[in-house]
């Protein structure tokens, strides 16, 4: 397990109390693709990372590894202040154990939350793995040239720990840009650990 910064896991946590508010039946499987889509948005708008958190390549998606353990579990461990979790016997769902602190959120960040639950929120988690599986995205990129999508189509495999490259949405000086911003942002949390 990585370790996070408390700042870090609020921000999380934060963010997760964010889309279980306004998302109503807000799935696990859900969620790991909104959080997803949010650091996606932020490289692609801001050149920035939201959490900088690790996504990794898994057959339904890209995955935080901790977060989905966490959120796998009866009771959270890392997100206990913020969510709970509770299960209909085939899907986990996330709620809210408080209410939204916007303490670690800028402006921009708000606005990029707000963002992607209009564009994102009333999408199926189905729906969500689709789209994050789509030929140009940086996921499908990733599955392809480590070899995994037949591996995920034929059931050999269902994850892997090859981590997504976010600036692969990105060029240029734009890419320079975050992998820049994504260094900095590394070297903050591991500061505050």
């Amino acid at each position: 397990m990585k370790h996070y910064s408390q700042d870090t896991v609020s921000k999380i946590g934060n963010a997760i109390v964010y889309f279980s508010d306004r998302i109503p039946d807000l799935s696990k499987t859900k969620l790991l693709k909104l959080l997803y889509l949010l650091e996606e948005c932020s490289a692609i708008k801001n050149n920035t990372p939201f959490f900088g958190l690790n996504f990794e390549v898994w057959q339904a998606g890209p995955v935080v590894k901790d977060v989905y353990i966490d959120l796998s579990n009866d009771q959270p461990y890392l997100l206990k202040d913020y969510v709970a979790t509770h299960s209909d016997g085939n899907n986990t769902y996330i709620s809210a154990k408080v209410s939204f602190n916007d303490d670690e959120f800028s402006d921009i960040d708000l606005e990029l939350m707000d963002y992607v639950v209009s564009k994102y929120g009333n999408k199926t988690a189905k729906q969500l793995v689709k789209h994050t599986h789509n030929k140009n995205s940086a996921w499908y990129k990733a599955a392809s040239e480590n070899g995994l999508l037949d591996l995920f189509d034929s059931g050999k495999t269902n994850h892997s720990n090859i981590e997504i490259d976010l600036a692969h949405y990105l060029s240029g000086c734009d890419a320079a840009l975050y992998a820049e911003n994504r260094e900095v942002m590394d070297a903050f949390n591991m500061l505050k650990k």
